[in-house]
């Protein structure tokens, strides 16, 4: 059960410039992803590249 939650999504607005927009959509295009998918994937690899640094800076 707790496995379903962590996998049940979560909406949220996010307004972003025109610009960045476009980027993300030509991205997501050249990754065949929809631009929500490529947002998801986006920030899931942000936060496990912070997870990674904070486990090396603790370490040191």
């Amino acid at each position: 059960m707790a496995e379903a939650k962590e996998k049940a999504k979560k909406q949220i607005p996010l307004r972003v410039s025109a610009t960045l927009y476009n980027d993300l959509a030509q991205w997501a295009e050249d990754d065949f992803r929809s631009i929500n998918g490529q947002i998801e994937y986006l920030l899931t690899e942000c936060v496990k590249h912070r997870k990674k640094t904070l486990k090396k800076e603790h370490q040191e």
